[in-house]
């Protein structure tokens, strides 16, 4: 079985446990994949289900939603997705960053990010805490909880 770092970013290695320095290298796969998503690089929403969770839960202000089957979860991406590309999404540059192992199967990861336009523009800043979970299917986010706009 492949255990290079990008095998385990992307999920495709089930681990026993998880720990930091590792949780921080695969958040920083789905940071790339997400971004290529945002710019339309990848056209194919499916591949943010390689770490994404299902079910998914969403918690923000507005609302917390449980998306429970795949087509769900690539749906509300595929909204997301669309509505960076709309604003001329570029990257998300990492404010601050902390990865927080829980137990053996769980860690969470806590970001503030500055989503930025080609020009360098900043489109919005967002805080979000994210639940990693390692499970059969391998690691991947189970929640995002967005956070309160200070």
């Amino acid at each position: 079985m492949d255990s290079s770092p990008i095998a385990r970013r992307s999920g495709r290695v089930h681990h026993c446990a998880v720990d930091t320095a590792d949780v921080a290298l695969w958040v920083a796969g789905y940071l790339e994949d997400f971004a290529a998503l945002g710019r339309g690089e990848i056209e194919d929403v499916g591949r943010i289900l390689t770490h994404y969770g299902v079910p998914l839960i969403l918690g923000s202000d507005a609302e917390c939603r449980i998306l429970t089957d795949e087509a769900q979860v690539q749906a509300a991406a595929e909204q997301q997705f669309d509505a960076l590309q709309s604003a001329g999404y570029d990257r998300s540059e990492v404010l601050s960053a902390e990865s927080t192992v829980l137990n053996k199967s769980c860690a969470i990861h806590h970001g503030r990010y500055a989503r930025i336009r080609a020009d360098g523009s900043e489109i919005s800043r967002i805080e979000s805490t994210y639940l990693i979970t390692e499970g059969p299917a391998g690691r991947r986010i189970s929640a995002i909880v967005r956070h309160t706009p200070k």
